[in-house]
């Protein structure tokens, strides 16, 4: 019987758009697990013949009834940023789901050099790598890019105003969308903006402690400012520049442009 291809987080904006890769690109519906916390949310999914399965991360019973049988098992990483260790807490408890249920092969969503980033949770998929390579079930790390629909967070507001404060500096930053990355998990930014859309936009260059009172006053929660900062000083301190041609390798297919993206996301851009 051919491999099962569970995937986590089905009902999120990455696991939809493997899913949806993984079916378009042939796959029996029946080969798919799709895993969410509210399957009714998978309704669409379920109509096709994929089979649908409840886990949620923050119950270890519920992953390893939802594992059982998966051959190859895909752990989006989670969004839980609120509460320190609650991420790492997740995703150890769904590699050792993955382990119980023999899955032959894991595969995970991680970030770019965890080892020496200085983004607060870094350390959550470090952590999550370290555990799956611990198993000794063959793996495989996708280390995915800054998304660039994370842009729609800062850039609206910023042609807004004309003005985006960065404490970035001279550092570079490696985009990827969405839809590429889900591309390659189912196989295995100024003057381009005011190009896009017709705005000026000028980067004010300023410091880690003045960015984190510009996101505090304007409302950002005290748990995300870090974070947000965190960033910018990731960025400029060179860990995030990164290109790579991994996705063409694995898809056959060339990434998305940020120029061709942005051109074409002038709607949510202008807020």
């Amino acid at each position: 019987m051919s491999d099962t291809l569970l995937v986590t987080g089905a009902t999120g904006k990455l696991g939809k758009l493997v899913l949806e890769e993984l079916l378009a690109s042939g796959i029996a519906p029946a080969r798919i697990i799709a895993t969410s916390r509210d399957i009714t949310k998978l309704a669409d999914y379920t109509a096709k013949g994929v089979q649908t399965r409840i886990a949620d991360f923050d119950d270890p019973a519920s992953l390893d009834t939802a594992f059982a049988g998966a051959d190859r098992i895909l752990i989006i990483s989670t969004d839980a940023l609120d509460q320190p260790g609650k991420r790492l807490k997740q995703h150890l408890a769904a590699v050792a789901a993955a382990k119980k249920a023999g899955a032959r092969h894991i595969l995970y969503t991680s970030m770019p050099s965890p080892e020496t980033s200085v983004i607060p949770f870094a350390p959550d998929h470090l952590g999550t790598e370290n555990a799956i390579k611990a198993t000794g079930i063959p793996y495989t790390i996708l280390r995915n890019g800054w998304y660039m629909e994370n842009l729609f967070m800062a850039l609206p507001h910023a042609l807004e105003t004309g003005h985006w404060y960065s404490s970035s500096g001279e550092g570079r930053l490696a985009h990827i969308a969405r839809a590429d990355a889900a591309r390659a998990a189912a196989a295995a930014l100024a003057a381009l903006v005011a190009a896009a859309t017709g705005k000026p936009l000028e980067v004010v260059h300023i410091s880690d402690e003045a960015l984190a009172g510009g996101l505090k006053s304007a409302g950002l929660p005290d748990f995300l400012v870090p974070i947000v900062v965190s960033f910018d000083a990731n960025t400029r301190e060179g860990h995030i520049g990164m290109v790579t041609d991994d996705l063409s390798t694995l898809t056959g297919q060339s990434p998305a442009r940020l120029a061709a993206f942005l051109g074409a996301s002038k709607a949510a851009l202008a807020g």
